[in-house]
């Protein structure tokens, strides 16, 4: 694996070009940093994500991107119904195998200055939020065991997995309702599974213009991320640059009573343990 700890990929102050970096001080909030103005210095990483090397030129980040470029995805594969408390929420039994579905490349988005554009098929006040942690792919993986898993995972970041819920309850496949454009941003840095040891201690946040939505840990989940690797990679190829969405805990919008759906210039973000914050604005189109 490359020698990078806390990778992001971002257009630079220097020359308005797109680089990869390290995080000079990887103890900050690269997200809340941005969104609160404050200046972040990376370290130039020369090569690609997964061979690259970290240089001693210094660069300071103009824009945050999502830290795999959509280009360079080969697959996003998302799980539902992950967590027991979520499950519990929803009234649903415990899946004995993983519930898989997916979401185009299309689908992802950056972390702010880019917003969350909400289609006008999905404008009926239904849209949701969904915090998750994300495991990418580092090399071609296939029928690999659990223990095993930890040598395939790049590393990890958040995502926000945006459900148009009307859409969703319409089709008994999930894919058109979660895959619309945007509906998957990610960032704000992709951290090395060297520097996350257990990814099963993880809290996972959601907030909601200033509220916290949901407040759950990875402890939670029903199939650990090494448990959904290995199922994953059963007679099936996982290509470096595989995202996997690995489901989201209790307390998503559509289960609250009342209801909380996504609005117009809401302020949406995403906290995950050592990872920083994920920070987007509702727009709709």
């Amino acid at each position: 694996m490359p020698a990078w700890t806390h990778l992001i990929r971002f257009i630079a102050v220097e020359d308005g070009q797109i680089h990869l970096g390290q995080a000079v001080d990887t103890t900050r909030d690269i997200g809340q940093d941005c969104f609160n103005g404050v200046p972040v210095e990376v370290f130039r990483i020369e090569g690609s994500i997964y061979a690259g090397e970290v240089t001693e030129e210094v660069l300071h980040v103009q824009r945050l991107l999502s830290p795999i470029d959509p280009e360079g995805c080969s697959y996003i594969r998302c799980i539902g119904l992950n967590y027991k408390k979520h499950a519990q929420e929803a009234k649903m039994q415990i899946p004995k195998v993983p519930a898989l579905f997916t979401k185009p490349r299309t689908a992802i988005a950056d972390p702010f200055p880019a917003t969350v554009r909400i289609p006008k098929v999905a404008q009926d006040g239904t849209s949701d939020y969904e915090a998750e942690l994300v495991a990418v792919i580092g090399k071609r993986a296939r029928d690999i065991s659990a223990q095993q898993a930890s040598e395939y995972i790049l590393g990890y970041t958040a995502a926000n997995d945006i459900s148009a819920r009307t859409a969703q309850l319409e089709s008994p496949f999930p894919t058109f309702s979660k895959g619309l454009d945007s509906s998957c941003p990610i960032g704000p840095v992709l951290v090395s599974s060297n520097s996350i040891s257990n990814p099963q201690s993880l809290s996972v946040k959601s907030i909601l213009n200033g509220r916290t939505m949901q407040n759950g840990n990875t402890s939670d989940m029903i199939f650990s991320v090494y448990e959904l690797v290995a199922y994953l990679s059963q007679g099936t190829t996982l290509e470096p640059g595989t995202i996997l969405l690995t489901g989201t805990p209790e307390g998503i919008g559509y289960f609250r009573s009342p209801r909380v759906f996504l609005d117009d210039g809401d302020d949406m973000r995403v906290s995950i343990g050592s990872i920083g914050t994920l920070i987007n604005k509702i727009e709709y189109e």
